[in-house]
């Protein structure tokens, strides 16, 4: 079942604006918008995953440094 509520637009600066009422709220910080017709669409923008997050990033070229790998420091409990 779909819920309307009329809501008020107002400026912020040079952008219209819309306050989402909260039983309208959209998890996260950012969203997708597009026009379907007269319509303004606002859709939330699902989390990508660590393996996805991952996947994108490239490889890195550099060789890094030889490390003296230390015995740990002696601890007391």
């Amino acid at each position: 079942m779909n819920a309307y509520r009329q809501v008020k637009l107002f400026k912020n600066g040079r952008n219209q604006a819309v306050r989402i009422p909260r039983e309208f709220e959209l998890p996260g910080e950012n969203a997708i918008m597009h026009r379907d017709g007269d319509r303004l669409v606002i859709e939330a923008i699902q989390p990508k995953s660590l393996r996805a997050v991952l996947a994108e990033l490239t490889p890195i070229e550099e060789s890094f440094p030889d490390i003296d790998d230390l015995p740990p420091d002696q601890v007391d409990l």
